[in-house]
């Protein structure tokens, strides 16, 4: 009796095992037949051209810094990969009632709400293989320029979340307003609202800085200077994939909620899931409302934030072979030639004087958030007029700014720095004399550099985007100080430096005149 009972048992588990492995077979069937039919095949040209176009030579043009690699890969690539895929999704999604086959597919074995996941699978497929195929591009082109430092992979999680996140809006906008025009006219609304979004950030407070194309402090632009010398915060970045998670979740379980879409049970779970979801999305909103810009300027969001991420990283500094040293972040390896080049001419006329330093260290900046969205960015350090030893600068590309070249980021270096450096050498105190402005004018030209208040009415100012340019010692033309620094600028190198060596501590103090200068 026992045995007899027990076959049947076991026969009755059997078939469920092997209806269930039949609907994935059949699940994975129709979602091979649909990635073969699918519109955003066609459309991966149009997304990969634009990332290409917009995103990929914008971040090549710029310094190889993951920070900034990661930062135009997350607000670029969501762009460039938004518009197509919202498009092709409501095109896949008004198929059914474009072509008048509602009621034929109406009775057929797979629920209406089945059908409609394996479309929008087959569409997020094709985008999130074309979107990982241009991620590792960039990233391994990336790999290979960069001297320092890994993959920020947060910004690229983002980006890569939004992909079935406009996917699912696009494919439930065509499957509530199936038309011709719903394609087209959910493409450009899914730009304008990415667009527009920004519009409404005010300060590092703002919820809208849930948007996915943000990746920071709202109209500062990249800065080199965020994510080298400190690590990367992520609570930003964890908002927004919580947020996009959220929106895709409940798009997804609403295709189930209309009449005749699933059974009563599964339309019971996706209510219930369509609320969990958008509970999760807007927590997320809500945490991206109690962010704040944290002096290394990034969003910080407390109930997120790691106190690790606070801590500087440990690093060892690359090292010209100047007369005095020229050191980097590892990070910033690729501008230390351009760098030690500009200011070798300068560092040969100080090099040996008691009061020169004994060599230029790179430092961090510090962000602040000013009204608005204004973001001031200051040197981290004591900088040039430091204690004695080492004397901090920063490079421009740690601030915002327009893509220049090395040699354009070394001159503004140079010009920013340079009287800066002179002064701390030959003046003690503050008001520097005319005989200590004479000395300085003289070394400044005589390392092969010139006012910039001259450059500037020849129409050659210092570029912009940068620390400003150091204080140009004022030595009027026609006096003696002038007169004394052009004698003393004409001198041999080898000359020059040995009276500095001898006098430079009575010129410090106040007791040369231009008259007593070689």
């Amino acid at each position: 009796m026992t045995a007899a009972t027990a076959a049947p048992a076991a026969g009755r588990t059997r078939p469920t095992a092997g209806r269930a492995g039949q609907a994935a077979l059949a699940g994975l069937r129709m979602l091979r037949l649909e990635l073969r039919h699918n519109a955003m095949a066609w459309l991966l040209p149009v997304a990969i051209g634009l990332f290409w176009l917009t995103t990929y030579r914008r971040d090549m043009a710029g310094p190889p810094l993951w920070n900034l690699r990661a930062a135009g890969l997350q607000t670029g690539s969501v762009l460039d990969f938004a518009v197509p895929v919202t498009g092709a999704a409501a095109w896949m999604a008004s198929r059914e009632a474009r072509h008048r086959v509602t009621d034929q597919v109406t009775v057929t074995a797979r629920p209406r709400w089945v059908r409609l996941l394996a479309v929008w699978a087959a569409t997020t497929v094709w985008a999130m293989a074309a979107y990982l195929g241009c991620l590792a591009v960039l990233y391994g082109v990336t790999a290979h320029q960069v001297g320092w430092g890994g993959p920020l992979w947060w910004p690229a999680a983002v980006a890569g979340a939004s992909v079935p996140a406009f996917s699912a809006l696009g494919f439930a906008v065509g499957t509530l307003l199936p038309s011709r025009f719903t394609a087209p006219s959910a493409a450009i609304a899914a730009f304008f609202l990415l667009a527009l979004s920004t519009d409404l950030i005010n300060g590092s407070h703002s919820a809208w800085q849930i948007a996915p194309i943000v990746t920071g402090p709202w109209d500062q632009g990249p800065a080199g200077g965020v994510a080298t010398f400190y690590p990367f915060a992520p609570d930003l970045s964890i908002a927004q994939v919580m947020f996009l998670a959220g929106i895709t979740l409940a798009l997804l379980a609403a295709l189930a909620l209309p009449a005749g879409s699933a059974g009563r049970r599964v339309r019971a779970a996706a209510a219930g899931l369509v609320c969990t979801a958008l509970l999760a999305a807007g927590a997320a909103v809500g945490l991206a409302s109690t962010g704040t810009m944290n002096a290394q300027g990034v969003i910080d969001i407390p109930a997120l934030h790691n106190a690790a991420e606070d801590r500087p990283i440990r690093f060892t500094p690359v090292c010209s072979h100047t007369a005095i040293p020229v050191c980097l972040n590892p990070a910033y390896s690729g501008y230390l030639s351009v760098t030690a080049d500009a200011l070798a001419p300068l560092l040969d006329q100080l090099a040996g004087l008691p009061s020169a330093p004994t060599r230029l260290l790179q430092e961090a900046v510090t962000f602040r958030q000013d009204s608005g969205n204004e973001v001031e960015i200051r040197p981290a350090g004591p900088g040039i007029g430091g204690a004695a030893g080492s004397a901090s600068f920063v490079l421009p590309v740690q601030f915002p700014g327009p893509s220049r070249t090395p040699a354009q980021l070394a001159g503004q270096l140079v010009g920013a720095y340079a009287p800066d450096l002179v002064a701390r050498v030959v003046e003690d105190r503050a008001g520097a004399s005319q005989a200590q402005n004479a000395v300085a004018r003289a070394l400044l030209t005589a390392a092969g550099l010139h006012d910039p208040a001259d450059a500037s009415a020849a129409g050659n100012g210092p570029p912009t985007g940068g620390p400003d340019a150091g204080p140009w010692p004022v030595v009027t033309p026609g006096t003696p100080a002038y007169a004394a620094s052009e004698r003393f600028a004409a001198l041999p190198e080898a000359a020059r430096h040995a009276w500095l060596v001898r006098n430079l501590a009575a010129l410090r103090a106040g007791r040369i005149t231009p008259e007593q200068l070689p």
